[in-house]
């Protein structure tokens, strides 16, 4: 009788329902991502219009000079520090970021910007109709206060310290009166400081204000030109604004408390030093074109 066959038993394991595979990690992962998405959104609605503008700067060059990481200081870069040897890139980077403001095509001509030993010079130069200020007025118009915005956004994210001066023409007020060059061109250098430290220019980051009447001609061989009518705003070399204590400079320090002019002379030793202003009346009176 021949040996018996081995019986061989097959057995089929059934097939899981969609719920015990693996395709539910990827549409978990997904909902994750879509609901991790849709609380950065109703976080970024909640927060203010410096930190949008920071986010937005990233997502527009995240690798380059925007640099922006949701700090509530936008500008060129956390920890770019402006030294003699990178002073021409801040410069690249400012005329990049004013290009930005809406009407810059007819302001490009009114700005300036040079390098000296000082540091960054920014200069806002008027226009025999004014350009960023009304004219005979301390007050910034809509195409001053656009570019003055525009370079807080920008400085505010600098460890640099800054100063802030004021020019007029040689234009002078009708004697008798109690308002003179003095008091307008710090007034106005004043009015840029104040708007600059509402837009991320922090309150101890802008070290002097300097009114200078028609006293620093921008051409000094016309004096009535309109161009001499300006304000400048100097991005300082680091080096050259920390001593070690707050008496080695004797520079006045502004705050948005100060009224009227807030121009006091630095010691005569530190840069910049100036002679001191006269106080700024409450009200300006009426006054020729400056």
């Amino acid at each position: 009788m021949p040996a018996k066959a081995p019986i061989i038993v097959i057995k089929k394991k059934g097939g899981h329902g969609g719920a015990h595979g693996g395709a539910w990690k990827v549409a978990y992962a997904d909902f994750v991502t879509a609901m991790m998405a849709l609380f950065i959104v109703l976080w970024l609605l909640n927060t203010s219009k410096p930190v949008k503008e920071a986010v937005a700067g990233y997502f527009k060059d995240p690798s380059g000079t925007a640099d922006k990481t949701g700090s509530d200081r936008a500008g060129v870069g956390e920890n770019f520090v402006v030294n003699k040897d990178n002073m021409d890139q801040l410069k690249q980077q400012l005329e990049t970021a004013m290009k930005q403001v809406p009407d810059f095509d007819k302001l490009k001509d009114h700005i300036d910007m040079t390098i000296t030993n000082e540091g960054l010079r920014i200069e806002l130069m008027e226009s025999a109709k004014g350009t960023f200020y009304d004219i005979g007025s301390p007050n910034l118009n809509a195409d001053g206060q656009e570019i003055v915005i525009k370079l807080a956004q920008e400085l505010g994210k600098l460890p640099n310290k800054l100063a802030i001066e004021g020019h007029t023409d040689a234009n002078s007020y009708s004697k008798g009166r109690n308002y003179s060059n003095w008091e307008l061109s710090s007034d106005r250098a004043n009015a840029a400081r104040r708007l600059m430290q509402l837009n991320g220019v922090s309150e101890n980051q802008v070290t002097q204000v300097r009114g200078f009447g028609d006293q620093r001609l921008r051409k000094p061989a016309a004096p009535l030109d309109p161009s001499n009518r300006r304000i400048s705003v100097i991005v300082q070399y680091l080096a050259l604004t920390e001593p070690q204590d707050a008496n080695a400079t004797g520079a006045a320090e502004a705050t948005p408390e100060s009224k009227g002019a807030d121009a006091k002379p630095a010691d005569e030793k530190a840069p910049g030093a100036r002679k001191p202003i006269a106080d700024t009346p409450a009200a300006m009176p009426a006054s020729p074109p400056h």
